[in-house]
This record gives structure tokens, C-alpha cells and sequence, in this order.
């Protein structure tokens, strides 16, 4: 398996992932599609609709912040509703094989999206694994994209609605926090935590490296990113905060897997504390970038939270 260790495969990691040992990696941790069509490589269904992923004239007069028409809740068709259905299918295609190739007792963190969450934790909890708790962690930066309802009827020309409705809105308050899921393998029945730590290494979780990063130990995460660290992948993710899930359940040494790799920041968060890294992409221009991403640090020091001297 040292053809895989400490690289990253361009190629399917739903594929790929059968190719690694049984109880081979120690961690999982990944940013997974969420399903709710952020980017075309999120649309995870059949169900094809010829409005989806375009723009409305209000999305692009926002700009940047709001390209892309979603499907709404409700849906446009009763085929939509079938959506959160296929997105726990989707998650069980691949959920049995993370089970087969983590440790026993070893750690699996997904972040996933507020809306389907809960088909991911069904997905994974069928295939096998316990679901051990959900973290929050809180967005630097969020964006409010809710759309006044006085607006829409000012626009058909109905101002007697448009002052009784104003103040209102359409769509979802601030999503200030993203979900991260953790999961573990369970371990051989009839023996405890403390002796599957001895035998396979992992099992039990380091408090006191995850408070280099963190002010407390708790499940409210708040590591953010650094200056001119952004801007490589649309759903980017901190290296720091990646540092901190590495450092709670890994040791130095230990093999940390990502089947879906994007700008490589698992990986670089990996490399930085010492541990082998195993990374897939099916994306190939996602894949050059965590390649020069990759290649360009190479020597990455963590990055710490800085307590205050008071």
C-alpha cells in the first residue's frame, strides 16, 4: 500500500477506496458533496430540471454571493421530494467501504450539510458505524441571501402586500455554523476503549492537542482561516480547523484518508502534523491545485491558536 501513502489520486474515491487495505487508515476526514447544488459536482440525483444551476436577474445582480438558482424546499416537481431519499442512497454506496478500511475504533469526520445531514448519519449508522456526537463549527463568513417578500409583490405591482408583508422573508435565516459529523468504528466486542487504543491506536481523543487550537474543549468549533489562505475551492475549509480534528483522534505516524480530496486541505493539514495522507479527486482541476498547494508548503507548521496572555 506505500504506493498510496502520502499522495493524491486523481480518480473516483468512491472507486478508489476499494483498492486500500481492510483496517488500514486510522482517520477519515472529508468534506462531502452535500447534495443541495452548489456546484455541478454537487447535484447528486437524476432528476434534471432546466432552471437548475441557472440565475434569476436578482441572483446576478448579487453577484458572486448568490450565482446559482438551488431548488427550492418545496421543490419544483414531485420528483424533488425524492431528493433527500437519494442523497442517503448515494452516501450508502459508499459507506460500508469507509467502515471496511478504518481501524477499529477509529475516527470518521464528515462535514455535511444542515439540510441532509441526517440522511448522511442514517447512511453511515446503517452501514455499521456509531454516530458518536455532531460538532458546530462557526462560519467566519456567511452570507444572508433570504429574499424580502415585500419585494416580490412590489415587483407584480401589489403595493397593498408589499407594506403588509414587509419585514418578512423568503428562505432561511444566517447559516452562521456547518455540521460536522463524527462517526467511529465500533470495536471488538468484549473489550474496552482503553484496549483497542493499545491494539489498533486509535479509539480515545487528545484534549490537550486539540486545545492548541481551540480555547475549550468543546463541540462548538470556531478555527477559522488565515490571511490568503482562501479561494482554491468554492467550499474551502480552514487548515487549521482540519489541524484540530487531525491532532483530536491521530497520532504522529498515523494514516488519514479523504475520498474527496477538493483543493487538497485535508491533506496539507495531514502533512503539516506528521501523518501519511491519502487522498482521491475526481475534479482534475481541483486535483492540480491541491497538488501545487501540495507541493508549494512544503513545510507547513500548524497553525496554532494563540491564547490570549490575559
Amino acid at each position: 500500500m506505500s504506493k498510496y501513502l502520502n499522495k493524491l489520486i486523481v480518480g473516483d474515491g468512491i472507486k478508489g477506496i476499494k483498492e486500500i487495505p481492510d483496517d488500514f487508515v486510522h482517520l477519515i476526514l472529508s468534506d462531502i458533496p452535500y447534495g443541495i447544488g452548489a456546484e455541478d459536482w454537487d447535484v447528486l440525483h437524476d432528476n434534471k430540471n432546466s432552471a437548475y444551476l441557472g440565475s434569476s436577474p436578482g441572483q446576478e445582480k448579487a453577484g458572486a454571493i448568490f450565482k446559482k438558482r438551488g431548488k427550492p424546499i418545496n421543490g419544483w416537481s414531485e420528483a424533488d421530494r425524492e431528493i433527500p431519499k437519494q442523497y442517503y442512497e448515494w452516501c450508502s454506496t459508499w459507506a460500508e467501504e469507509w467502515l471496511r478500511v478504518v481501524k477499529p475504533g477509529g475516527s470518521v469526520f464528515i462535514f455535511a450539510g444542515r439540510r441532509y445531514a441526517h440522511r448522511c448519519i442514517s447512511a453511515l449508522e446503517d452501514a455499521g458505524f456509531s454516530f458518536k456526537d455532531m460538532f458546530s463549527w462557526m462560519r467566519q463568513r456567511a452570507p444572508h441571501r433570504a429574499q424580502r417578500v415585500s419585494l416580490v409583490y412590489e415587483r407584480r405591482g401589489d403595493l397593498e402586500n408589499s407594506q403588509k408583508w414587509d419585514g418578512w422573508r423568503v428562505g432561511n435565516l444566517r447559516p452562521t455554523f456547518e455540521p460536522v459529523l463524527w462517526f467511529t468504528k465500533p470495536y471488538k466486542i468484549g473489550t474496552t476503549i482503553a484496549d483497542n487504543v493499545l491494539t489498533h491506536g486509535v479509539g480515545a481523543f487528545n484534549e490537550e492537542a486539540f486545545l492548541k487550537y481551540e480555547k475549550t474543549p468543546d463541540n462548538v468549533l470556531m478555527s477559522g482561516f488565515i490571511a490568503g489562505e482562501t479561494g482554491h475551492h468554492p467550499t474551502q475549509k480552514p487548515i487549521r480547523l482540519m489541524q484540530a480534528l487531525i491532532e483530536l483522534t491521530t497520532q504522529e505516524g498515523q494514516v488519514v484518508l479523504d475520498p474527496f480530496s477538493g483543493s487538497g486541505t485535508t491533506l496539507i493539514a495531514a502533512k503539516s502534523l506528521d501523518r501519511k495522507y491519502i487522498g482521491f479527486e475526481a475534479n482534475e482541476d481541483y486535483a492540480k491545485i491541491a497538488e501545487e498547494r501540495l507541493k508549494n508548503e512544503k513545510s507547513i507548521q500548524p497553525c496554532l491558536f494563540l491564547k490570549s496572555s490575559s
